[in-house]
């Protein structure tokens, strides 16, 4: 007996195993993002799951906190990577790449306090697409905006919008408002902490904790409530505060650009230029969005969002993908500095996973996951060696097909597997169709019978399965 006394068999915390039905709906979701990815001419790469310690080291805010170092054993200090993007510019610089439109599909790892029904995982899939190199303002940016609208759109989760803002005119705001120059970036995490506290929590952190002044945070709160479109951006250029920032200038003259090209793109019905959005990682220096579902998968909040066309009043169900400009990234790693400005979003697969799962948990409609075409049955006993000729032929021509591993399995129970597994069709042989050169197809749905000649039976296949 080789089992380990007393082991306790499970998953870590904020892991989880996926069965076949939870691996067809993750198909399913990842050939659409995919899909979107290669329309707009990406190409893929891959990196290993462990970088070296320094190269996540100081890239991640307050977040650095959340990166699993793995175990020294004596050779160099290595960290599980934390998202796509810090190892994508690692990549870039190392291998001198200055123009890239890529797309990269893998794992990651964060010491989060797992909330798993949310979609909150410690170890889970990134879906990044990103745009490196020197092009015109907002071009880029407002194709990464388009693609996150096809792909939710495409997945119909339901209602979304996608938030706009830029870091320049955060930064800006900071500075009019009276935050010191050190506090910047920590009081860019608190504001990036608003759509899951309220106000009042919020300013008490930048006052309380990080030691602010009541009122720059009051001047804060005036701005972060502001929401719009080209409209706002164009109010805020006029604004007599914010005008005194160069910086935010060029981040609303920005967003004005973008706006114009996201109305050529026909995606502006669901984006929104919101002054609260900030995103609290660190390498971020110029526009950035979030993608929001504003009503939940399952259906009592479907139906309780159905009467509000407003999305400010509707329920938000967190993120489903983010992105921003970083420039400055991929030049902390190159020895020169060497500068290549980037853009790019990553779409948030765990969660929008985990509301394509209730949405098929809800459907009376069963998930395959197989996709076999036919099952090759026997009426009779002895045929194993005819079946197993019978099925070859059918994989040879790339016909995905399948028979019981038993030498006379029973009629009923063939086809009652064929019904279980959803499999449309059943080739019969008997005695009789040998003799004539003939297989009985049957329609497992309607079960009706049909002989067909053997030299047509692939064809035949292909026509019933591959509509």
């Amino acid at each position: 007996d080789q089992t380990t006394p007393n082991c306790v068999i499970k998953v870590h915390d904020g892991t989880r195993d996926y069965n076949p039905k939870q691996m067809a709906i993750r198909e399913k979701v990842f050939n659409t993002i995919i899909r979107c990815f290669k329309r707009h001419g990406a190409e893929t790469i891959d990196t290993p799951v462990f970088e070296l310690k320094e190269t996540l080291t100081g890239k991640y805010g307050e977040d650095s906190k959340l990166i699993y170092d793995l175990k020294d054993q004596g050779g160099e200090l290595l960290s599980l990577r934390y998202d796509l993007t810090v190892p994508f510019a690692r990549y870039l610089a190392m291998n001198k790449i200055t123009n890239i439109k890529r797309y990269h599909i893998a794992k990651v790892y964060r010491r989060d306090n797992p909330a798993m029904t949310r979609g909150r995982y410690r170890e889970f899939y990134q879906c990044d697409f990103d745009i490196a190199g020197q092009y015109d303002a907002m071009i880029p940016d407002a194709e990464c905006l388009k693609i996150v609208h096809e792909i939710l759109n495409e997945l119909d989760l339901g209602d979304f919008r996608i938030k706009v803002n830029d870091r320049r005119i955060l930064d800006g705001m900071f500075a009019v408002c009276g935050v010191p120059d050190d506090k910047f970036r920590t009081i860019c995490s608190t504001v990036d902490k608003l759509d899951k506290m309220s106000w009042e929590d919020v300013k008490k952190e930048m006052v309380n904790e990080k030691g602010l002044s009541e009122e720059a945070a009051d001047q804060i709160g005036e701005y972060v409530s502001m929401q719009g479109g080209m409209d706002l951006a164009e109010r805020l250029l006029q604004d007599h505060k914010m005008s005194q920032s160069k910086q935010a200038c060029a981040g609303l003259s920005d967003i004005k650009l973008l706006f114009k090209y996201l109305q050529l793109f026909h995606v502006t019905d669901k984006v929104v230029f919101d002054l609260s959005l900030a995103r609290g990682l660190d390498y971020y220096t110029g526009v950035i969005y979030e993608a929001v579902l504003t009503q939940a998968g399952t259906v009592s909040a479907a139906n309780e969002a159905q009467n509000d066309t407003n999305a400010e009043e509707s329920v938000s169900v967190g993120s489903v993908a983010g992105g921003g400009r970083y420039d400055g990234l991929v030049g902390m790693f190159d020895p020169k500095g060497r500068r290549v400005p980037c853009v790019g979003v990553s779409i948030g697969i765990e969660r929008i996973f985990s509301i394509m799962e209730q949405k098929a948990e809800a459907s009376p409609q069963k998930v395959r996951t197989t996709e076999v075409q036919i099952m090759v049955a026997s009426a009779q006993k002895n045929l194993l060696e005819e079946r197993l000729q019978l099925i070859s032929e059918l994989w040879n021509a790339g016909i995905k097909a399948e028979l019981m591993y038993k030498k006379n399995p029973k009629l009923l129970s063939q086809l009652q597997y064929c019904e279980e597994a959803g499999i449309p069709l059943v080739a019969i042989l008997g005695e009789q169709e040998l003799k004539d050169g003939v297989v009985k197809l049957r329609v497992v749905a309607t079960r009706e019978e049909v002989d067909i000649s053997r030299a047509d039976l692939i064809s035949e296949i292909k026509r019933r399965t591959e509509a």
